[in-house]
């Protein structure tokens, strides 16, 4: 568990380029100015319940709600009495109406292979697979785990739960049998949906055989249903396990939405606790909804003929958010690509991007540090000229890889909205809107309306600009989580009893004397070094500002003297050398960029870091590598155990 004992943090990271929104972006943009932003965010914190009750007019109800808001510190609620769909929100008021043949999917295999699926085709592969469900005896309530590769039959089956009221459970189809027969047991979940495979690099990777291994240890899982991916052959148990295309050969296509309270639980979505144990993170229906398709429309500021590409997979929660419910919700095409950056090319985003012309890019700072590494050369091999809007999301992009971002896929022209936000808020809750707020490399600017941010120390008291501290939340905002699955207790501790009052993020942050929020990444991920606390993120920015360095983490180790020293863990851009003159080079420019203080005690050159398999750092490993300790706790997150067998093996 985060803990917030000491909240002070120094920040040394200093950044002064400011970037405008482009005059003719800004012209066209849903909320225009400055001024317009700060209207409505007072206008949003002064009444947030007339607020909330204006957004949510958008959406489509079957019942309206008899109230908008009700707090029961810590237990929200949200337009209370109201009766909702998501899935009818998503799929049929759109292939109902004028957006019936419009693209909602377009789909890329890694092989090669393409899908469309219109508004229209994705209502009959909804309501199809929704009575496949119901067949198999699920009724609303029930849990259903879905392990698949990034296919549209992953989004088809989340909307068909939805559709029935059924709580889904998403796991990332790299995750392993033990992970997956973790999950499966602590939601109690019923049936598990899969597909014999899905492509990662030019390989198979063995879904089917995972699910197969996790169900032995899943004695609440009656079904499996198994769509026909890779034509791999797999076993299939008689009794239980079935295959999709059978199944919606005979399914019929009416299947009206059930009308769900604005309450029910939508989905849970594990997340890594820092005790190792998984816990399930519940989002509910209404709030939910809301909360994502408004900030997909103001942080992105959609536009109808839009091609969106958000590339997280499915089994994160920026997956769920914005690349199926709040672009479905809000009419979109959103784009899914089912493979590895890299296959066969370093260029296949691009590709991807001028193939489909892909106006908004959201991807995760660690793949533009990755596309930085590779060099210029990819990108420019192709046509980015659709690209009008670029994101990130993640973790806190240092300014180094922020500015290639701009210049190289941006062309100079695209603005950047650097969106913060947690599995746990359900939607982004601190970004730039494109064309009223200027942008500063690094910062995620300002809290967007309906969103009460503040910097304390661990008493919960607000500190003054420039001093870093803890980033709390003030008011509920709807689509919070719930609660921990099975766990309110768990909820309580980890969220809302740390800091009194409020929503503790675990996060650090300063505020500049803009009112702009810098996000120093996790307060587990700080050093104690002399008597400072210093963020980790600043000092990998400083390393990044070098220019023969792609990627770098920094972890504290043990220091007789000043309590803790400073690792460095270092990837080079390509084409250049590991050196020792290279090491004392970097020792100084990090002295340099940001004071003595921060003066690294080691720097190591590795090839790759220890990733999760949604690409952020495990710098817990890295501090059992450079304090000389064995490694301990949950690593079923980690995406290539090989990496860490390296860096043991540099160590000794």
């Amino acid at each position: 568990m985060s803990s917030p004992a000491a909240a002070n943090i120094t920040s040394v990271l200093k950044e002064t380029r400011t970037f405008p929104p482009p005059a003719d972006f800004a012209a066209k943009a849903h909320i225009k100015s400055q001024a317009e932003y700060e209207a409505m965010w007072q206008r949003a914190h002064d009444d947030p319940e007339g607020f909330w009750a204006e957004q949510a007019a958008s959406l489509s109800w079957f019942k309206k709600w008899d109230k908008v808001h009700e707090w029961n510190e810590p237990f929200a609620k949200w337009f209370l009495g109201g009766k909702i769909n998501v899935c009818y929100n998503c799929v049929d008021r759109h292939a109902e109406g004028a957006r019936r043949n419009k693209p909602a999917i377009l789909w890329e295999g890694e092989p090669g292979d393409t899908r469309v699926l219109t508004y229209a085709d994705l209502h009959r592969e909804v309501r199809k697979f929704a009575n496949v469900l119901k067949d198999q005896g699920l009724k609303p309530g029930d849990r259903v785990t879905i392990y698949m590769p990034l296919i549209p039959e992953a989004a088809v089956a989340m909307l068909a739960c939805a559709r029935i009221g059924v709580t889904h459970s998403v796991i990332f189809g790299g995750f392993s049998d033990t992970a997956v027969a973790d999950r499966n047991n602590d939601a109690q979940a019923r049936m598990v949906i899969t597909a014999d495979g899905g492509w990662r690099r030019g390989k198979v990777v063995p879904l089917k055989h995972n699910v197969d291994a996790a169900l032995d240890k899943s004695p609440t899982v009656e079904k499996c249903i198994v769509f026909n991916r890779c034509n791999q052959p797999v076993a299939m148990k008689a009794g239980r396990d079935l295959w999709w295309h059978e199944l919606m050969a005979t399914a019929s296509e009416q299947c009206p939405a059930a009308e769900l309270d604005s309450e029910h639980p939508l989905y849970i979505l594990y997340t890594s606790g820092s005790t190792g144990k998984p816990k399930g993170v519940l989002h509910t229906t209404a709030g939910y909804l809301l909360g994502v398709s408004c900030t997909h429309r103001w942080v992105f500021d959609l536009r109808e003929e839009d091609v969106f590409w958000c590339t997280a997979d499915i089994g994160w929660v920026t997956g769920h958010s914005y690349s199926v419910y709040g672009p479905l919700c809000n009419g979109a095409t959103t784009v899914m690509y089912e493979g590895a950056p890299d296959t066969p090319q370093k260029d296949r985003f691009w590709a991807i991007v001028e193939k489909y012309k892909v106006n908004t890019f959201y991807t995760a700072p660690t793949a533009i540090r990755a596309f930085l590494k590779w060099g210029n050369e990819w990108p420019q091999k192709r046509d980015l000229s659709s690209l009008r809007l670029l994101g990130t999301v993640g973790e806190p992009i240092n300014p180094e890889a922020w500015m290639w971002y701009h210049e190289v896929i941006g062309g100079g022209r695209c603005p950047i909205v650097d969106t913060w936000w947690q599995t746990e808020t359900g939607m982004i809750l601190i970004a730039p809107l494109p064309g009223a707020i200027a942008t500063k490399p690094g910062s995620a600017t300002r809290p967007l309306p309906g969103v009460v941010a503040d910097i304390v120390d661990k008493q919960g008291r607000s500190l003054p600009a420039n001093q870093g501290g803890l980033l709390v939340i003030r008011k509920p905002w709807p689509a919070m989580l719930r609660t921990i699955f099975g766990d309110d207790e768990r909820f309580k501790q980890q969220y809302w009893l740390q800091v009194p009052h409020v929503y503790f993020t675990a996060d650090g942050s300063r505020r500049d004397d803009d009112g702009y929020f810098w996000i120093m990444g996790r307060v587990d991920d700080v050093l104690n070094v002399a008597g400072h606390r210093l963020s980790t993120m600043e000092v990998e920015s400083a390393l990044v500002h070098h220019p023969k360095v792609a990627e770098a983490a920094v972890v504290g180790k043990p220091d007789e003297i000043k309590g803790e020293g400073i690792a460095c863990f270092v990837t080079l851009r390509a084409g250049n050398t590991p050196t020792e003159e290279l090491k004392k080079e970097l020792i100084q420019h990090v002295a340099k960029e940001i004071g003595a203080l921060a003066r690294p005690d080691e720097i190591r050159f590795t090839e790759a870091l220890p990733k999760t398999r949604s690409g952020k750092i495990m710098r817990r490993l890295l501090r059992d590598i450079a304090s000389g300790r064995q490694t301990t706790g949950d690593t079923t997150t980690l995406e290539d155990y090989s990496i860490l067998a390296k860096l043991r093996e540099e160590e000794e």
